[in-house]
């Protein structure tokens, strides 16, 4: 098994290999995978940290990875104009779970509380599968990322 030790600041680095990762594997510092083209890793990075879409990453033999966000089912709500999507906001943050904000929508993993909170706020939801990047959160010391528009998908 191949390790990978060590997060690359600099996300133009040219990939040697790909690794898609649904986002709970993206938010742990050690765990294994295998590269899209079917090399065995062990990922050993810094705790605390989460990977989002194009970050880099280098092995012990210097070979790059790229980090590949795997489309996951996900709920996207969209709010008609800014009041509707700020009280949204409110609401479904008080509730302590990680979202993804856009313009005038906001994503979330599939939760039926959540579902019917958001449609009683008056959001439309559309439920898919797509790449979720949440919000690192006000107390985790995670990089921050720009927010993806829903259906673009990248790789």
């Amino acid at each position: 098994m191949l390790k990978i030790t060590q997060y690359l600041a600099d996300n133009q680095q040219p990939a040697d290999d790909y690794i898609t990762l649904a986002f709970e594997q993206r938010q742990k510092g050690r765990f294994k995978a295998v590269s899209d083209q079917g090399i065995e890793v062990g990922v050993f990075l810094e705790r605390g940290q989460v990977l989002a879409q194009d970050d880099r990453l280098q092995a012990e033999d210097g070979r790059v990875f790229a980090v590949v966000a795997q489309p996951e089912s996900v709920v996207t709500a969209y709010a008609d104009d800014w009041p509707s999507f700020a009280r949204a906001c409110y609401h479904l943050g008080n509730r302590h779970v990680t979202l993804q904000l856009g313009d005038c929508w906001l994503r979330f993993q599939p939760d039926h509380v959540l579902e019917h909170l958001a449609e009683h706020l008056g959001l439309r939801l559309e439920v898919g599968a797509a790449p979720f990047h949440p919000e690192a959160g006000a107390y985790h010391g995670q990089h921050n990322h720009d927010s993806h528009e829903p259906g673009h998908h990248e790789h």
